[in-house]
């Protein structure tokens, strides 16, 4: 044997590979196993038993030997769990390893009731139990995985008991087995391919009822996380009612059997027509009650005065307003002839009163004229000395006349068309030639009034 790395020029031979791995398994040492036997085979005649010894969670097995009369003492049978104490022994010539057991204790059913314990406190500590994690199932799934032993009661009372409820309901069925050193193994590979399914919308696991060890596989820690890790909601409907494995408590729903399990996957067809009649009944009522009490209050509003007779309240306003008006302009007419009333008394008074009408009536205004102008009104013959120039008013003008002596008294000449004004002392008499006419004035003065 040689020391040397091994090469494609310089290759180990078998014998040499097959010593090292000699050493390597004599350095293990003895060890305790634990496993379930698969396969035992103890030939009349032959000191030595030979037995499979695989692991419960995956597969994966190991060759054992042991003393014959060992194995027929504890009377081991396919199935059994057992844990033994033993030598990895490998033979370089036949190139295969086993293990030499010197003992082998049967795990009773105390024992592995007292291992499910453990591993439930511990899968409660790590949360898989609590209920907030847990997922509901659609209320109506697309497709059901059901993962199920071939032919198995269980999977007749799920099918039957889902298509009486829901006749349409689809199904993919992944059947496994459901005890034994395969179970596990199988069940786990079912979930992972159910799962990944896009299609299947729910998971039911389901097995009939059974003893305590054929139950065991659902109680296996690798079988519980990996339902706790599966996106597809599970529904767990393993053995009876009293029967409680691991996985009833890490799936989304736990049913009492796989019969619980199909009227609980789908809907009632007949009880959701029932409640959709129930339902339609309801909203027809509510529908029909809103409607009456809606009519109800039309009626109401049409019995009011404002839609009964719409046109009566403009009427009335309408004569209301006709009426208004009618006094408005009464009002105003009355009040435009008192006004015009007091106006033509006004003015006949402020006619009657005025100079123009005592003009009319023969009376002339003398006013004396400077040369800036008019100054005045001539009230006195000392006023008018010889010489004064004055300005006559009458009704339709003004004449001009200049005062000159005449005798006992002053005569004032009027220029234009030989018209004269003469204009008496005490009593005298002013006369105005021309056109005619003659204005008298008494007193020194013309005179003038109303």
């Amino acid at each position: 044997m040689t020391d040397e790395k091994s090469s494609p020029e310089n290759p180990w031979p078998v014998r040499t590979v097959a010593r090292k791995i000699f050493d390597w398994i004599n350095r293990l040492g003895d060890v305790w196993v634990e496993g379930q036997v698969t396969q035992l085979s103890a030939r009349p005649g032959t000191a030595t038993a030979f037995l499979t010894l695989r692991d419960p969670s995956v597969d994966m097995s190991m060759q054992l030997t042991a003393p014959v009369g060992m194995v027929r003492e504890l009377q081991l049978t396919e199935g059994s769990r057992v844990v033994v104490h033993g030598k990895p022994n490998f033979f370089p010539n036949r190139g295969t390893l086993s293990l030499r057991v010197d003992e082998i204790r049967q795990v009773g059913i105390g024992e592995l009731l007292a291992r499910i314990e453990r591993l439930r406190k511990l899968l409660n500590a790590e949360g898989l139990f609590d209920p907030r994690r847990k997922r509901r199932p659609p209320f109506l799934p697309n497709k059901i995985g059901l993962v199920t032993g071939r032919a198995s009661a269980a999977e007749r009372d799920v099918l039957t008991n889902a298509h009486a409820r829901w006749p349409g309901a689809r199904f993919r069925v992944v059947n496994v087995a459901v005890q034994g050193a395969l179970a596990v193994p199988q069940i786990l590979t079912a979930l992972s391919t159910l799962d990944r399914d896009p299609e299947v919308d729910v998971i039911v696991l389901a097995r009939g009822g059974g003893s305590v060890e054929d139950l065991l596989p659902f109680s296996d820690e690798a079988l519980c996380r990996a339902v706790a890790q599966c996106r597809t909601p599970v529904l767990s409907a393993i053995g009876h009612e009293p029967d409680t494995p691991l996985v009833d408590h890490v799936a989304d729903v736990r049913c009492s059997t796989p019969t619980d399990a199909g009227k609980r996957v789908v809907p009632d067809v007949a009880e959701e027509g029932e409640r959709i009649r129930q339902l339609r009944d309801r909203s027809r009522r509510a529908l029909h009650g809103w409607v009456d009490r809606e009519r109800k209050l039309l009626a109401a509003l049409r019995t009011r005065p404002a839609l009964s007779d719409p046109y009566g309240p403009l009427d009335r306003r309408a004569e209301d307003v006709d009426r208004l008006r009618e006094r408005a302009r009464r009002a105003v007419r009355n009040r435009l002839d008192a006004e015009t009333a007091g106006l033509t008394a006004t003015t006949a008074r402020l006619t009657t009163l005025g100079p123009a009408a005592t003009l009319a009536r023969g009376y002339a205004v003398v006013q004396l004229v400077t040369p800036d102008g008019v100054d005045g009104v001539l009230r006195s013959t000392s006023q008018a000395p010889s010489g004064t120039r004055l300005r006559v008013r009458v009704a339709d003008g003004a004449v001009h006349a200049v005062v000159t002596a005449d005798g006992d008294g002053s005569t004032a000449r009027v220029g234009g068309d030989g018209a004269t004004a003469r204009a008496a002392g005490d009593g005298g008499t002013a006369q105005a030639g021309g056109v005619g006419n003659t204005a008298q004035e008494g007193g020194g003065g013309a005179e003038s009034g109303t």
